[in-house]
């Protein structure tokens, strides 16, 4: 018993020490949907220059064949061309399942953020309910029926006592507007009547008389009199 103590207190010893020495194993972090489909994104795109590449090879093998005459050298630019080829056909099924597979993951990752926001959205509609169910509790429908009432009576009332202080003393109750139509017709006729009279009524100044002799001729004497000139000339007294 004593010897099998021993050997559990060195087995722990020695492994306290290996994983003081050695560190603790953690676990590899889970990755990601996005994380993976940004992976996946650049091992594309990595895909995509190495055809782009090959495509500019390509080219350039054709046009040498272009000027080379058929034969043997030709053959070999030929078969050249024919291993470039089979490399771009591997490239282009290698990004057409990578982008299978990121636009999978891409699926997944916007039905998950769906499902995310579907749960925060139930969550909030829950509150809100607790909320409104909370208030109403404390909202009383016959009492705001009262106050409403209550609010329109005061209306009323209100618009009477402006009607009480906007009534005039002495002021006839009824008046017929044809009556006032007609008299203030007739006062108009008045006014027009006494204008006209008294411009009728002002007299003239008296101006002076037109001669009547030709030059050279003989005055009578009446026209030579000083004191009736003196009249028409508005000289006398």
């Amino acid at each position: 018993s004593t010897q099998s103590t021993w050997a559990a207190l060195s087995a722990s010893l020695v492994s306290f020490g290996m994983k003081h020495i050695f560190g603790v194993g953690k676990k590899a972090p889970v990755s990601s949907l996005s994380g993976t489909s940004a992976v996946l994104e650049k091992r594309g795109d990595s895909l995509d220059q190495k055809i782009a590449k090959l495509d500019k090879e390509l080219m350039g093998y054709r046009e040498q064949m272009k000027k080379v005459r058929p034969g043997p050298a030709q053959n070999r630019l030929r078969q050249k061309a024919m291993h470039l080829l089979k490399q771009k056909r591997m490239y282009e099924q290698q990004r057409d399942g990578l982008s299978a597979q990121q636009f999978k993951l891409d699926n997944l990752q916007f039905t998950t953020e769906t499902m995310k926001a579907t749960v925060d959205q139930v969550a909030c509609l829950k509150d809100t309910a607790k909320v409104m169910k909370r208030d109403m509790k404390k909202i009383n429908i016959d009492d705001i029926e009262s106050l409403q009432d209550e609010l329109a009576d005061l209306y009323e009332d209100s618009q009477d006592i402006q009607e009480i202080l906007g009534r005039q003393y002495g002021v006839p109750d009824e008046i017929d507007e044809d009556d006032l139509e007609a008299e203030f017709a007739a006062l108009g006729d008045e006014l027009m009547e006494s204008s006209d009279a008294s411009y009728l009524d002002a007299e003239l100044p008296a101006g002076p008389s037109v001669p009547t002799t030709e030059p050279g001729g003989q005055n009578h004497p009446e026209e030579t009199d000083p004191e009736r000139l003196e009249q028409q000339l508005g000289l006398g007294l």
